[in-house]
């Protein structure tokens, strides 16, 4: 099933960095998600740039803090 929505990653300056992210995952883990998990699509930009990328392996690692930390956040609620 997929999954859209935004994150706000706080940022060094006091504000939040927009996270756009697109997951798909499954009700339960494969061979193909993330670390044997549900997820195995996902998607992160910012400002219409890819700064994560995962299908069925990963394409794009993360490109920032605001990645990591999307991710993390994801990871948690999907996986």
């Amino acid at each position: 099933m997929w999954h859209e929505g935004t994150i706000g990653v706080p940022n060094d300056n006091g504000k939040y960095t927009v996270v756009h992210y697109w997951v798909k995952a499954y009700d339960e883990g494969s061979q193909y998600g993330i670390e044997g998990g549900r997820i195995s699509k996902l998607t992160l930009k910012v400002e219409g740039k890819v700064i994560y990328n995962y299908d069925r392996g990963e394409d794009v690692p993360p490109q920032n803090e605001a990645a990591e930390m999307a991710l993390a956040i994801l990871m948690h609620e999907y996986n």
